[in-house]
């Protein structure tokens, strides 16, 4: 099972004169990661590393700390609570003491894995997306049952000559039930096509 962040969430403490802060929020791609990362950044801070996961893409940065003690450090904190779909910037201001690689991967995956741990965490529903073909005459009651499945979302409808299309998403483990919910509703005349 896969969780993701419910929010933004920051923690921060100090090791060795020197302040972290942990920002960690959630991404749905790539494109809000950066976005992300770009808000979280200070640009008056000595380093502002990061990592982020979605999916089986990731990526980390150490911004000027030397390589492998800072952004991988943070990817594994991601990885190692299970987390997907999740970006963490983890800022430092120098407080003058040195900390060695040692330190430097502690303080940074330290930091992010504190702060992880105590946000708050959902369940990652694996979806799966289909279209639904259906008459007029049945959109109405499809529309109704498909409402009152839990999880199940009607993301797109182009009405056609005869009916509508719909574009819907159904967690996976409620699909063959959503399609068996469709025949039953329309009689069989709907048709249910499931996206691999």
């Amino acid at each position: 099972m896969r969780f993701t962040l419910c929010g933004p969430f920051s923690f921060r403490q100090e090791i060795k004169k020197s302040r972290f802060l942990a920002t960690a929020g959630p991404i749905a791609d790539e494109a809000a990661a950066k976005a992300f990362i770009a808000a979280q950044s200070d640009p008056a801070a000595h380093h502002n590393c990061w990592a982020w996961r979605c999916g089986p893409s990731y990526r980390f940065n150490d911004d000027g700390e030397p390589s492998g003690t800072a952004g991988k450090p943070i990817l594994a904190a991601i990885d190692g609570q299970a987390l997907d779909g999740v970006a963490v910037v983890v800022t430092r201001w120098f407080g003058g003491v040195l900390l060695g690689s040692g330190g430097l991967i502690r303080a940074y995956g330290g930091t992010a894995a504190l702060c992880l741990r105590e946000a708050e965490k959902t369940a990652l529903i694996e979806a799966a997306s289909a279209m639904i073909t259906c008459a007029f005459g049945d959109l109405a009651r499809v529309h109704a049952r498909l409402a009152d499945r839990p999880g199940v979302q009607v993301n797109d409808q182009v009405f056609t000559d005869t009916g509508a299309v719909l574009s819907v998403s159904v967690p996976k483990r409620e699909a063959d039930g959503v399609s068996q919910l469709v025949r039953d509703v329309t009689s069989g005349r709907a048709v249910i096509s499931w996206n691999e």
